[in-house]
């Protein structure tokens, strides 16, 4: 006889409930929640994907995704509104003030010189602080996998996700959906009851284009067809009414006009201070004999920039207290970049000068970021207020069961995107 619909409907629902519950337990589960979902936890991050891209018609599976779930109008990054900070944050629920990662560049007394394309700086525990939630997730027990995550490659006391994959921007994206998917499947071993993905496309097409070029639109179109992929695999896998999917991006992106560059030499010569950062947020450390005179000279406000001593930086942005900050941080207007003349004139010659940039504050709306969840915990066709990226961190706890390790954001937040709340 032909299988009635709503039999139809049923046998799916409890073959998904079955493969669930067919995960191993989790242990070591603390008070962060009392009954914590049985469901995989996945986390996905587009770097530099706007708050405002989402329903414009590019993004079809996010937009599904979010009308079916949870969605955030927007989420504000933290300062400095860059990928390395940002991401971290996501996962500890740290500012960057309080987990060391306070730029995308920046010194040590005792590490030395971090900068992202370093690989040996990413492998070193102590340039990230804080314990992030594949570390506590482990620690309960939970098998974890993470693609590309920063941080996800330093161990937090000799431990590592289970499944890791280094960055890597020459694997195709539908590579990296099958790479997760097989992990969250257990095709290849234990099933991984944590998973998280970055993807750098759209940040990268923002970056040369500008967040509303055709080529930024194009990738944001590659992304989604991309996670509609993830999404078929773990259907495929009898997963897909069980994971709970959470989607973030880092920050945002700003239009950078023509011309909008400033030589930081103009702001400090090198005979006045060192650089620790460029590009938006700009760090100085005054050389011996010149910190009277170049904070003189620079605290307060100048054409395209302003300047502050770092114990003097507004409070709104938490930041200026961790040692790592230079004593002075001077924050690029909207659309203005400060970097070497070398650099600048190199890109004059070979006409690379970035159309798009982040790093600004974190209030204007370029800079928001995306948060949308679906899946068995969370309620259906819920839009919250606009809230900070450090409370993601409790969210993500609370769903995997483990206690949260203290951090910067708010539990209470995202309690109204979970069913029955």
């Amino acid at each position: 006889m032909p299988v009635r619909p709503y039999r139809f409907v049923l046998l799916c629902l409890l073959l998904c409930l079955s493969a669930c519950a067919g995960l191993p337990p989790r242990q070591g589960a603390g008070p962060a929640s009392s009954a914590p979902s049985p469901s995989p936890l996945l986390l996905v991050s587009i770097d530099g994907l706007r708050a405002d891209a989402l329903g414009r018609g590019d993004t079809p599976v996010l937009d599904r995704l979010a009308a079916h779930g949870v969605r955030a109008q927007w989420m504000r990054p933290s300062y400095p509104v860059l990928t390395f900070p940002n991401h971290y944050t996501l996962v500890t629920g740290l500012r960057p003030d309080h987990h060391g990662v306070v730029h995308n560049s920046m010194n040590d007394a005792q590490l030395g010189r971090f900068v992202v394309a370093d690989k040996t700086a990413g492998q070193m525990p102590g340039w990230w602080q804080g314990e992030p939630v594949w570390t506590g997730a482990e620690r309960a027990g939970i098998v974890t996998g993470v693609w590309a995550w920063p941080g996800a490659a330093a161990p937090r006391d000799g431990v590592l996700p289970r499944y890791h994959h280094a960055f890597d921007p020459d694997v195709p994206l539908s590579a990296r959906m099958a790479e997760v998917a097989a992990w969250l499947s257990g095709r290849d071993g234990p099933p991984a009851r944590f998973a998280a993905l970055y993807l750098e496309t759209v940040d990268g097409a923002g970056h040369d284009h500008g967040p509303d070029a055709p080529a930024t639109r194009t990738a944001v179109r590659a992304v989604d067809a991309a996670i509609g992929q993830l999404l078929d695999a773990l259907d495929a896998a009898g997963l897909g009414g069980c994971v709970n999917l959470v989607v973030v991006s880092d920050h945002g992106m700003a239009q950078v006009p023509q011309g909008h560059y400033l030589a930081v030499e103009d702001i400090a010569a090198m005979e006045e201070a060192e650089v620790v950062s460029v590009g938006q947020v700009i760090g100085l450390v005054p050389r011996p004999g010149h910190a009277a005179a170049l904070e003189a000279r620079l605290v307060g406000r100048h054409d395209h920039y302003q300047c502050w001593r770092k114990g003097e930086i507004p409070a709104r942005l938490h930041y200026g207290s961790h040692p790592r900050i230079p004593p002075i941080v001077c924050q690029m207007d909207e659309g203005w970049n400060a970097l070497g003349r070398a650099t600048l004139l190199k890109r004059d010659a070979d006409g690379s000068h970035d159309r798009g940039a982040h790093g600004y504050d974190p209030d204007l709306p370029s800079m928001r970021a995306v948060f949308l969840a679906r899946g068995p915990a969370f309620a259906s066709g819920r839009v919250l207020p606009p809230f900070d990226n450090t409370d993601v961190y409790p969210l993500l706890a609370r769903l995997l069961g483990i206690a949260p390790q203290p951090n910067d954001g708010d539990a209470s937040t995202l309690v109204p995107a979970l069913r029955g709340d």
